[in-house]
């Protein structure tokens, strides 16, 4: 069957930016990856499927080609469809095209490195990030927190050690190769016998053969496990941000470091605070009684309560600011502020006295100067609304 579109496996669209083809293919690779679909052979086949495609357009110099040229730019074995033309394309002289122009323009700097990616498979490499999500309360967010996860990953293998082989084993230096883990070809040509490197078919880029493959890892060095870690979550993250524990991602390669463990945080919505960037707001409710005398009034903050003095006359809806009361900045100095909209609360449940006493205040403050907004409120109606106000 013919190869699909390396654009079209990684479900992107062609011009895809670097870290929309990374972030593709790390979804992929979960979702097909061997270790998470054992009964699944179909997945075996996507998960090559889409580590080929990866490999590809994740490297700059394969990806140019590719667009350029398509599948014959990359891969020697690929012939588009032109059997039986008398010409079968760069394919029927047995070579890649790519190779042809790495090798004949090299020199003017417009390609090159081919197989750097091969070149360094021998070496050590760091592991694949790995990304979790995880759940916080308001306050663990604001104020930050340590946890205890689970993430699952590949850990290098106790038993062999990350070396791959079986107890009292070692690995052999591929003859092939001679422990490069390229070999150089030649390949006949239009333009005369070109010579080039690939990637050693018997190693597979490794440089090394195991004979004898360690019983708990199969021979791949790392075995997939639940870890269970302790982290200190940042102050001042909010929903659906992110922070990295380092080296706490998949085992690397070769002894390369781990790579990064990705934490993307689900924040809970509080009862009381809401915030915005990292000002908090809260809505505060006070008496009649407290708004008309005014003075000292307790308020809440995310670190606990403060004391405040409000005007005489203070109105419901009025806003007051609290300087650094609210969110810290996440890995830096300084803080939000908290903003407080006071409201009022209106009783309920009156006695008879109480109702009666009410009721004689309300009469005391008739004809009076007490209600400045309500008065202004009317007259400003009455033009419009003579009518009905006069």
């Amino acid at each position: 069957m013919p190869k699909r579109d390396y654009y079209e496996v990684l479900e992107i669209k062609k011009g895809a930016s670097e870290s929309e083809i990374k972030k593709a293919f790390r979804q992929l690779a979960k979702k097909y990856h061997p270790d998470l679909n054992a009964s699944n052979s179909a997945a075996a086949e996507k998960f090559k499927e889409v580590n080929e495609a990866y490999e590809v357009l994740s490297d700059a110099k394969k990806k140019a080609k590719y667009d350029q040229f398509g599948h014959a730019g990359v891969d020697p074995s690929y012939a588009d469809g032109n059997a039986g033309t008398g010409f079968g394309g760069f394919s029927d002289f047995g070579m890649d095209l790519g190779d042809i122009f790495e090798n004949i323009f090299s020199g003017f700097g417009g390609f090159g490195g081919r197989n750097n990616s091969s070149r360094t498979q021998n070496i050590p490499q760091k592991g694949e990030n790995v990304e979790i999500t995880i759940g916080l309360s308001f306050m663990e967010a604001a104020l930050g927190t340590k946890k205890t996860i689970k993430c699952n990953r590949r850990e290098t293998c106790g038993t062999c050690g990350g070396t791959g082989t079986a107890k009292g084993h070692s690995a052999k230096t591929c003859t092939d190769c001679n422990g490069t883990g390229v070999v150089r070809v030649t390949q006949r040509t239009p333009f005369g016998t070109v010579a080039s490197t690939r990637t050693c078919n018997r190693c597979c880029g490794a440089g090394t053969i195991i004979e004898k493959p360690c019983h708990e890892c199969g021979g791949r060095t790392t075995i997939q496990k639940n870890a269970t870690l302790n982290i200190n979550c940042p102050a001042g993250i909010d929903d659906r941000q992110a922070f990295v524990v380092p080296e706490q991602g998949h085992a690397g390669f070769k002894g390369g470091p781990n790579g990064d463990l990705e934490i993307v945080v689900r924040v809970e919505k509080h009862e009381i605070f809401s915030r915005d960037g990292y000002d908090v707001f809260c809505e505060l409710p006070l008496t009649f009684t407290q708004l008309v005398f005014g003075g000292e009034i307790i308020v809440p903050t995310i670190t606990g309560k403060v004391k405040y003095t409000i005007a005489e006359g203070t109105q419901p809806g009025t806003t007051f600011r609290l300087k650094n009361k609210g969110i810290p900045y996440v890995n830096s100095h300084g803080y939000g502020d908290a903003y407080i909209k006071v409201t009022v609360e209106v009783p309920k449940n009156l006695n008879t006295k109480q109702k009666s006493l009410l009721q004689e205040f309300s009469d005391s403050l008739k004809n009076g100067k007490h209600y400045t907004k309500s008065k202004s409120f009317f007259e400003k109606l009455k033009h419009d609304l003579k009518d009905t106000f006069t």
